[in-house]
Formats: C-alpha cells, sequence, structure tokens
C-alpha cells in the first residue's frame, strides 16, 4: 500500500539560478455540471492542476452516482449546488476513486444521506492521510472538510446502478496510488478515470506505480471508451489514455538514463528536455515522477510505500517554491 502525504512539508529550500520556470496561472472559473452523455454529466475545474480535480454524475430514474467531491468547502458546495440542479435531494452514492483529499474531502457534503463507496485500500489510505494535505497548503481557504470515509467497500469490482445506468467500479491500482478505481458506463462509453489519466496536466505516480499505470491504461484501452473524463483537465476521447501513456513512457526513459549516468531524480529532472510535454500544467511533478520509476528500476514493488515529502520538497526546489494550488 503507498504511503498517504500524513505530514506537513517543510518550507521549500531556494531555487537554484537555473531552475526552470513553470507556466503562469490565473485563478480559474466556476466550474459547472455539464451533460457528456444521456444521463452522465462532467464536473471540470479548469485549469485542473494541484487539488483542481474532476467529478461526475450519472443519473437515471430513481438513482445518482457521484463520482468523486472536491478539495475544499466552497468547490463542494458548488459541485452539490450543481448535482441537486439534476438530482433534487443530491446523489444516493459517492464513489472515491483514490484517497487524496482533492477527490474525498468534500464526502462529509453529501453522507450520511449518500454512501461513500471507495476500494478497501482506498478507505484505510484515507484514514491513514487524514486532513494532512491541508497542511502543504496553508494559504488555502480549505473551509469545513470533516474526514468522512467510505463505509462501503470492496477488493476487485462492484456494479452500482443509477436507474437503468450500471457503473461499473473497477480497482485497475496500483497506478496514480496503490488502489485506484475507474467508474466505466458501458452503456455509454463514458469512463472516468480518477487520477490514472489527466488532460493537459502533468501525471504524478509519486504515490503509485509507472509500470502499473502502464498496465492500468492498457486495461482501459480493452473498454473501448468513446468519452474519457480524466481526473484533471478537460474532456476528451482516448487520445488522453494515449497521451497519459506516452508521458509515463518518456519518465520511465528518463529514469533508465539518468540512472545509467549516476544522476539524481533533481538531477535528471533538470537535464531533461519534456518535448510535447513541456508545456503540460504542473512540470514539476517530473522530480516525483522520477523518484517513482528510479524506484522501479531498483526492483520495488510496484505501489510500495515511498518517501513523499523529501520528493515533494524537490519538486518545490525544482518549482522555485511550492508548487501552485487553487484550490
Amino acid at each position: 500500500m503507498t504511503t498517504p502525504m500524513t505530514a506537513t512539508a517543510a518550507p521549500p529550500p531556494a531555487p537554484p539560478s537555473d531552475a526552470p520556470s513553470p507556466p503562469s496561472s490565473s485563478l480559474p472559473a466556476a466550474p459547472s455540471l455539464d451533460r457528456v452523455a444521456d444521463g452522465v454529466y462532467a464536473f471540470v475545474q479548469p485549469h485542473g492542476g494541484w487539488c483542481l480535480n474532476n467529478a461526475g454524475l450519472v443519473a437515471g430514474a430513481g438513482g445518482a452516482v457521484l463520482i468523486d467531491t472536491a478539495a475544499t468547502e466552497s468547490r463542494t458546495r458548488r459541485l452539490r449546488e450543481e448535482v441537486e440542479r439534476i438530482v433534487p435531494g443530491g446523489p444516493d452514492l459517492v464513489v472515491n476513486t483514490h484517497f487524496h483529499g482533492d477527490h474525498t474531502f468534500g464526502n462529509g457534503q453529501f453522507a450520511p444521506r449518500a454512501t461513500i463507496v471507495a476500494h478497501e485500500g482506498t478507505r484505510a489510505d484515507t484514514a491513514e492521510a487524514g486532513l494532512s494535505m491541508r497542511g502543504l497548503w496553508p494559504a488555502v481557504e480549505w473551509g469545513e472538510t470533516p474526514l468522512t470515509l467510505p463505509t462501503l467497500t470492496f477488493r476487485d469490482e462492484l456494479t452500482l446502478h443509477a436507474g437503468e445506468l450500471a457503473v461499473e467500479l473497477l480497482h485497475i491500482g496500483p497506478a496514480h496510488t496503490a488502489n485506484d478505481v475507474v467508474a466505466w458506463v458501458p452503456d455509454r462509453g463514458v469512463l472516468f478515470t480518477g487520477d490514472v489519466v489527466w488532460s493537459g496536466v502533468t501525471p504524478f505516480v509519486l504515490m503509485g506505480s509507472i509500470e502499473g499505470s502502464l498496465r492500468a491504461l492498457d486495461r482501459l484501452r480493452a473498454l473501448g471508451p468513446r468519452i474519457v473524463v480524466p481526473g484533471h483537465g478537460p474532456v476528451g476521447g482516448p487520445e488522453l489514455l494515449a497521451g497519459t501513456e506516452a508521458y509515463l513512457r518518456l519518465i520511465r526513459r528518463l529514469a533508465e538514463e539518468g540512472e545509467r549516468d549516476g544522476l539524481s531524480p533533481l538531477e535528471a529532472a533538470r537535464r531533461a528536455d519534456l518535448g510535447e510535454f513541456a508545456g503540460w500544467l504542473d512540470p514539476e511533478r517530473l522530480v516525483g515522477n522520477l523518484h517513482r520509476a528510479y524506484a522501479e528500476l531498483r526492483g520495488l514493488p510496484h505501489g510500495s510505500r515511498i518517501d513523499v515529502l523529501g520528493p515533494f520538497q524537490e519538486m518545490a526546489e525544482y518549482h522555485g517554491g511550492l508548487p501552485d494550488c487553487h484550490a
């Protein structure tokens, strides 16, 4: 099981003079819940960076399933308003695709009316991590986000029903974390990937697995989705799976070259040419991803525990300060 982020990071060190500058970002607009297929909706939070995750809703006659929540009280209130616009009274079930706070901190605004559903490993990691992510960005107005654990868990697969629509929950971790779950709506060809897939935003697998992610993407591709709702960034199609895969294969190659040349993950990141991925949001995640890739090259089992705070500080050093969070 991967290591939840359970402590506050120390202040990041001063950046070196050659540290790359990340792309600037402005405050995102208020998101809405938009229809992507009959009875299926996506809640996309621009621009999709740190703590600005997506969520989804599947609503049928007599039932509704919400996939993921949001990081702060105010953003979850916006999500709840949008859900109740479509489903008066709110959803019956809330799915957490993984344990990170941007996907789970809003659980309390839907429980106890809604049952919170997650993989059993996600419940354990959520309990262990608690609200510690808030400490990484103390300037964020988190509001009231009481820790609300899933009350229904499963191991491999679970099918929920939103009226006439089936929502298949598939455990495909380790990928982004040790126990990622996706939500597949086969009758509509819509796939909610959580943070296994990204769209114009740099993937993050420090707490998961490079190789596990590649296997997970193969499995998702075999489903044949027409519409892909990523964990962060705009909705797309199967090309989002291909883009995430291409980035992860680049990480694996950079790690192999860095290991060969005796470079640390941070040194390898500074030397790296990101090519087509240079414009993706939050490029500092490259450092954390390389830490995971190095560990796997050295034989660490996929999804096993790894230091989180050390690489996070190096990401801040690469970034030139604390990574941007507009939650």
